[in-house]
């Protein structure tokens, strides 16, 4: 089925290339733009992998997305959260960093049963 993406695939993947080459050269030359488009880029990606309305991916202010098949919420907060900084979110993403080292800096909310995304973690 998939998901609508809002960011386009072509422009997602070369925000993430930036910041690949970014991590690479160890430099910060990437632009706030393109790490915003980079970040929704990679939610997208996520919900397009993993499938369903179980748990709900927040990365404030930059987006959100619904993924991981199971029961479906319908109303007010779901029971499966995750919220994240945009810096751990792209460290995460990119492989970077692990799920438990991330949890450990005290940046990461994971809140109910199916909020473990070590097993879904890096995308690239």
């Amino acid at each position: 089925m998939g998901i609508h993406r809002k960011t386009s695939i072509a422009e997602g993947l070369a925000a993430v290339e930036s910041l690949r080459a970014d991590l690479l050269n160890k430099t910060d030359a990437t632009s706030a733009a393109l790490k915003t488009i980079a970040v929704r880029y990679l939610l997208e990606e996520l919900a397009s992998r993993y499938e369903g309305n179980s748990v709900e991916v927040r990365v404030p202010p930059l987006g959100a997305v619904q993924c991981v098949a199971g029961p479906r919420h319908t109303r007010g907060t779901p029971p499966n959260v995750v919220e994240l900084t945009p810096e751990l979110w792209l460290a995460l993403a990119l492989g970077q960093m692990d799920w438990a080292a991330a949890l450990a800096t005290g940046g990461v909310t994971a809140s109910g049963v199916r909020a473990d995304l070590s097993g879904m973690l890096p995308l690239f």
